[in-house]
């Protein structure tokens, strides 16, 4: 592969990843206000702290399916398809969570994106463990989510149904 390529793939990974952390920032854009009506449990990180975390996941994400992408197997596009899912399903928990304020729906989903990045995680481990290891951290974020979901939406019936 050619340095000029390697680099126009790269850069292509970052677009793709944060496009998708964009058309969920779309929804989050009342979010700190939101989230600060919330009743919350105690355990629950303070709002200023989601998008540092996120940029870094974020981040991971791209460089993981950068190397993905650069690695000759044949398991590498339905690696990048899973990949695109979990990142379309990541966006939409934003959309259910505090645009539409669905908290039930929100749960369910952020459930189901748990799983899809965690297969995720076992298709890039298989084409370069590198890639695989840059998810984990998203994943374990993704599985304190998930809890924080629950708690929220089950603290919340009247904001979050």
């Amino acid at each position: 592969m050619t340095r000029r390529k390697s680099i126009t793939g790269f850069l292509i990974c970052f677009i793709v990843a944060f496009a998708a952390a964009a058309a969920g920032s779309i929804a989050s854009i009342r979010a700190v206000a939101f989230y600060q009506e919330l009743t919350r449990p105690g355990w629950s990180p303070p709002a200023f702290l989601f998008g540092p975390v996120w940029t870094l996941l974020y981040a991971c994400m791209a460089v993981a399916s950068w190397l993905v992408w650069r690695e000759n197997s044949p398991r590498r596009s339905t690696a990048l398809a899973v990949y695109v899912v979990q990142l379309a399903l990541n966006a939409l928990w934003s959309w259910l969570f505090f645009a539409w304020r669905r908290g039930q729906w929100s749960f369910v989903e952020v459930l189901v994106l748990w799983a899809a990045i965690l297969l995720t995680v076992v298709l890039f481990w298989r084409i370069r463990r590198a890639a695989g290891l840059l998810l984990v951290p998203y994943l374990l974020w993704v599985s304190f989510a998930s809890c924080l979901t629950y708690s929220v939406w089950q603290l919340n019936p009247g904001l979050l149904p």
